[in-house]
């Protein structure tokens, strides 16, 4: 596949705008808020990914009829439709456990945004459905293509972590629809594993003033050679969406974030990952690291949530 526009995904084989494929998997999109918008319209414009994909449908729960010729179908005729091949679940936190269930157990590859579940249990049961049915389960993290994250892995990369934390901003969100705060601030969990390694809960608090709509979750974890670092979920009307970070290591410090660039096409850029598990591109050995990763912060978030719970 030596081209003029391959694209690469960290270490993974290319997927090459040029190539065309010999067959295309026909998708359905649960959800069409701002990230099933954003999927829709990578699924339709030409992208090297995409050009393994056919948008079919989109499933939702508002009477839309169509979105930009795309048709609305209902979540039956997905389930049931042999042209569907495809689930891309882009509904709220709470839903995604149903919806997987449903879509796996109709022979239907699936993609989630995270989190993929609210229990450790459930996504482990999960997995375990998905590998009966010879499909392939994926967990978005976009997070981890962000180019924040690129740059503080490089950063860390060799050094000894002395102590650290993680704070992060942001407006009030329904604990109803996205879980816990835990699970639904799990893309700064997964940030910390993925650089430190897997972690271990020490306390963790929740502070709530409801009536106000405010929030702040206080997490003390610990690295395996027991490095604490502090994770932080603050919530509430007026507070912007901020990541505020301090690492210290026996080599320096790193106290802010610099302006490493926009964050360019990150929902392609999973796609593209995707697409290379449909086509069996991923070995066993990064799958189950990367399931690992997964269920090791699905446990954590679990685990936090029950210290925030005792009286």
């Amino acid at each position: 596949m030596n081209t003029e526009e391959d694209i690469h995904v960290g270490n993974q084989p290319q997927l090459s705008r040029c190539w065309k494929p010999e067959r295309k998997f026909g998708v359905v999109v649960v959800g069409v808020g701002r990230a099933g918008s954003v999927r829709m319209r990578d699924l339709r414009n030409p992208h090297a990914s995409s050009a393994f994909l056919n948008l079919i449908g989109f499933v939702s729960r508002r009477e839309l009829t169509r979105i930009d010729e795309v048709q609305q179908i209902s979540l039956e005729d997905a389930l049931s439709s042999q042209e569907v091949e495809v689930a891309y679940i882009c509904s709220e936190s709470s839903s995604h456990e149903n919806y997987i269930r449903q879509f796996l157990n109709a022979g239907k590859h699936v993609l989630v945004e995270y989190p993929m579940t609210l229990s450790r249990a459930a996504a482990q049961d999960l997995w375990e459905l998905a590998e009966q049915k010879g499909k392939v389960l994926h967990e978005e993290h976009v997070e981890l293509l962000m180019e924040e994250f690129a740059f503080l892995k490089k950063e860390v990369v060799g050094k000894d972590l002395l102590k650290g934390s993680l704070l992060f901003t942001a407006g009030p969100l329904e604990e109803e629809r996205f879980g816990f705060p835990a699970f639904s601030g799990i893309s700064r969990l997964t940030w910390l594993v993925s650089l430190f390694g897997e972690l271990s809960v020490v306390s963790a608090t929740l502070e709530e003033q409801k009536e106000n709509q405010y929030m702040k979750m206080t997490v003390c974890l610990e690295t395996e050679d027991k490095r604490p670092l502090t994770w932080i979920e603050e919530k509430g009307p007026g507070l912007k969406r901020n990541r505020h970070l301090s690492f210290h290591f026996k080599s320096g410090s790193l106290e802010t974030m610099p302006n490493v660039g926009v964050n360019k096409n990150i929902f392609l850029k999973d796609q593209n990952i995707f697409v290379q598990k449909l086509l069996g591109k991923f070995s066993e050995k990064e799958l189950a690291a990367e399931k690992k990763r997964i269920l090791h912060c699905l446990g954590l978030a679990e685990e936090i949530q029950r210290y925030c719970s005792k009286k």
